[in-house]
């Protein structure tokens, strides 16, 4: 790859991966089943809880088969009337993820800030999809911030680097090839398996390679 690299290069190269988008929506969606499941075995001697979640069922199978306009317009419905409720927080969710699947990132965004998750895993795909949106919108600096926030929240292998990962491409996208270069590095020394399935060196090298320039 060639030293002189433009900013837009970089957004497109960053923006055209669809695979970057896709971890956050299917991991996301995937998270909710099993949120689901897993709410209505501990809340089935609460019946307000119990039905909160079980009736989420029909929404999240619309999302996953990408049904969008048909999954906003149910899980809307259980949004509002469980607001509060586990499974009205989760189907609040899902309608953030149906808008932004459907490329409405203005309204996928203002969704989510009202999203109140307990789960920890959970919780941290709300914040790091605010970070898409932020993304998507080429607001990159706010993107930054959210997907740190993604980051530090529960540390582990899987959505740390992730976010990280998104957190430099968006620096760089911001010109803030310094910053991106941080975040590749610690990749780089703290999750050394995704830093090889992910090839993060070439990612090092560029963002050092612009940062002196």
């Amino acid at each position: 790859m060639s030293e002189e690299i433009t900013r837009e290069e970089i957004i497109e190269q960053f923006k055209g991966n669809k695979v970057l988008k896709g971890i956050t929506i299917a991991v996301g969606v995937l998270v909710v089943g099993v949120l689901v499941y897993f709410a209505y075995n501990t809340f089935i001697a609460k019946p307000n809880e119990l039905a909160s979640n079980t009736q989420n069922a029909r929404g999240i199978m619309l999302l996953e088969k990408d049904s969008l306009d048909l999954a906003i317009e149910e899980l809307e419905i259980h949004a509002d009337e469980f607001n509060g409720y586990t499974g009205g927080e989760v189907a609040q969710f899902g309608l953030a993820s149906a808008y932004f699947k459907k490329g409405d990132f203005e309204m996928a965004l203002s969704t989510l800030k009202d999203v109140k998750l307990e789960d920890i895993y959970l919780s941290t795909m709300a914040i790091g999809m605010q970070g898409d949106c932020y993304s998507e919108m080429e607001d990159y600096q706010s993107a930054v911030e959210k997907y740190i926030v993604a980051a530090e929240k529960d540390k582990n292998d899987l959505t740390t680097p992730m976010y990280l990962f998104k957190a430099g491409l968006n620096a760089e996208a911001a010109k803030d090839f310094a910053k991106a270069a941080e975040f590749y590095n610690r990749i780089n020394e703290e999750y050394t398996s995704y830093a090889a399935q992910n090839g993060i060196e070439k990612y090092i090298a560029r963002a050092e390679n612009s940062s002196t320039k």
